[in-house]
């Protein structure tokens, strides 16, 4: 996401906005000077005075040439032999997978691939940060290209405004190409000012594209939840994310190659070079060398991650992968394709037409939990399940399963205007007897569990569904209205007891021990229950919300509907 100097609303002085949810920091920026960084749609009680203002302001080019391509065959390259070593043995229907939830894991396995890479890198992004790690993947996709590799980089435009120059003399050097989803009219400045000069777009640019995809010679992948920035990977001294990538051999990257076309072909992804002012190609790429020149190089990595592996860089080297095989189903939305939502007086852009719309990512999510029998468990850092999931939920609980939520608190949450709708449905949830966590900002510092967070904060962002201990759902998609009606995502759906199990190791009582567990307490008031390694401290009111910020967010919920969150 774009860097901000706003505090945001839970005090934190974090420059780096987490990027998932891009409206909200958008918002927080506009209006900083008067509610102190309060959301992405504050700026939607104006929004009469702010269309008028806007419209005519900024608009994109009239037409724009975009030369299709697809994904070159994977047949023949190291990275091909070394999958289908890895995979010997196997069901040719199976896909192979691993886990990824170290940061530093996570990003050799990138780099790894980037430098392996013999023929094609297609990667797409939701957000890609101008910092050091960002940095450091451009120049490694740089020098893929002067090896005659051919690249191709999809990143969502919300949040490019600073990063554009980079994007555009990256895209400058032989057999690259750069492409921008759903371009914002307004095309500098901050992420806040370019929504305001927008507005006049709004029901096109409120589609975003979330989607986190990276394939390697079509023979490898890497899905999840991480965009690229030093947050995501353990590297940032102010907030680090709790997060998961899954490395992937196989059928299903086939089926990952076939989506990035669809998006890379789509109309509403842009070539950087339509969009930037015209600058000779030698000038754009000396200024990019330039840029990137101080960009670390190479990665510090633990011998092993959380599960007991070597990093994906030794393995290749080896020639080998340590994966699990299991039949996986690629969820994904169209890029094309337009969220419906009811119409809601306070915000007459919300609706769209549901006519048209299509099954999405999310729809087939709740349709796999509503089958849950035994045990439901549920991570997700924004957590805002509507009517739709509330339904869900009962059905998985008249079964007689158990429920197990894993999600921000207020205090590790980046998105408090969200948290506060997802706290709506709290005391209903509980009462449904769900057992619910809340990852606390300072406590998983304290077990090691999900890493050495040093003094920065700790903030929930993998996305995880485990059901009946072998159906396993993972990717970009959150639990909540943005995931569901207006975002793309993408999901796998995979059948695997071995990968089950390995999520439930990384969930141990160690890594719970970084959250709070809440109950009802006394008159049905909320309770929650914090172990600072000594004892069990139970606490009545809630941990990091004053009654300044209850009071905003109060207010600004009458405003905001739910399916926008």
């Amino acid at each position: 996401m774009s860097r901000f100097t706003a505090p945001l609303a839970t005090g934190s002085t974090n420059p780096h906005a987490p990027a998932d949810r891009s409206f909200a920091a958008a918002g927080q920026h506009l209006v900083g000077a008067a509610i102190a960084a309060c959301t992405r749609f504050f700026a939607l009680l104006f929004v009469p005075l702010l269309v008028l203002a806007a419209t005519g302001c900024a608009a994109l080019p009239g037409s724009v040439v975009r030369q299709p391509s697809t994904a070159l065959p994977a047949a023949g390259s190291a990275l091909q032999r070394i999958a289908d070593h890895s995979l010997a043995g196997q069901h040719a229907t199976l896909t192979g997978l691993r886990l990824l939830p170290n940061g530093d894991h996570a990003l050799d396995a990138r780099l790894a691939l980037v430098q392996r890479a013999e023929r094609s890198l297609d990667l797409q992004y939701y957000a890609w940060h101008d910092d050091g790690t960002g940095r450091q993947l451009l120049a490694a996709l740089r020098d893929a290209g002067r090896r005659g590799v051919r690249v191709r980089l999809l990143v969502d435009d919300l949040h490019t405004g600073a990063l554009q120059p980079l994007l555009a003399g990256l895209a400058a050097h032989a057999h690259v190409e750069v492409r921008l989803f759903n371009p914002l009219p307004a095309r500098e400045g901050s992420v806040a000012g370019r929504v305001l000069g927008s507005l006049h777009d709004f029901g096109r640019i409120n589609h975003r594209m979330h989607n986190k995809l990276f394939i390697a010679d079509g023979a490898l992948a890497v899905a999840g939840g991480r965009n690229i920035g030093d947050e995501y990977f353990m590297r940032s001294p102010v907030a680090n994310f709790v997060d998961l990538d899954v490395l992937a051999a196989g059928p299903v990257v086939t089926d990952m190659a076939a989506a990035f076309d669809r998006y890379w072909n789509s109309e509403r992804s842009w070539p950087v070079h339509a969009l930037a002012a015209p600058a000779a190609g030698a000038a754009l790429r000396a200024q990019f060398d330039a840029a990137v020149a101080a960009a670390p190089r190479g990665q510090q990595v633990e011998p092993l991650d959380r599960l007991g592996r070597s990093s994906v860089s030794v393995q290749l080297a080896a020639g080998r992968l340590d994966l699990l095989a299991a039949p996986v189903h690629l969820l994904i939305d169209a890029p094309d394709r337009q969220r419906c939502a009811e119409p809601d007086d306070r915000d007459p852009t919300a609706a769209t037409p549901c006519a048209a719309a299509e099954p999405g990512a999310v729809d087939a999510l709740f349709a796999a939990m509503r089958e849950t029998r035994r045990e439901l468990k549920i991570t997700s850092p924004y957590f805002v399940p509507g009517a739709d999931g509330m339904a869900m939920l009962q059905a998985v609980a008249d079964r007689g399963a158990s429920i197990r939520l894993l999600t921000n608190s207020i205090g590790a949450t980046d998105e408090p205007l969200v948290h506060w709708g997802y706290a709506r449905h709290r005391p209903a949830m509980l009462r449904l007897g769900m057992h619910i966590r809340e990852l606390s900002p300072t406590l998983p510092a304290r077990t090691l569990a999900f890493g050495s967070f040093g003094r920065s904060a700790a903030r929930l962002h993998a996305k995880v569904v485990v059901m009946d201990g072998h159906r396993v759902a993972l990717g970009s998609a959150n639990m909540d209205g943005r995931s569901a009606r207006i975002n793309t995502e993408m999901l796998l759906l995979v059948d695997s007891p071995a990968l089950a199990a390995e999520l439930a190791r990384l969930a141990s009582a160690e890594a719970l021990a970084g959250s709070y567990r809440l109950r009802l307490g006394e008159g049905q008031r909320i309770e929650w229950l914090a172990n600072d390694g000594e004892a069990e401290r139970t606490l009545t009111e809630e941990p990091g919300l004053d009654w300044a910020q209850r009071l905003k967010l109060g207010l600004l919920s009458l405003w905001i509907a739910e399916e926008q969150l």
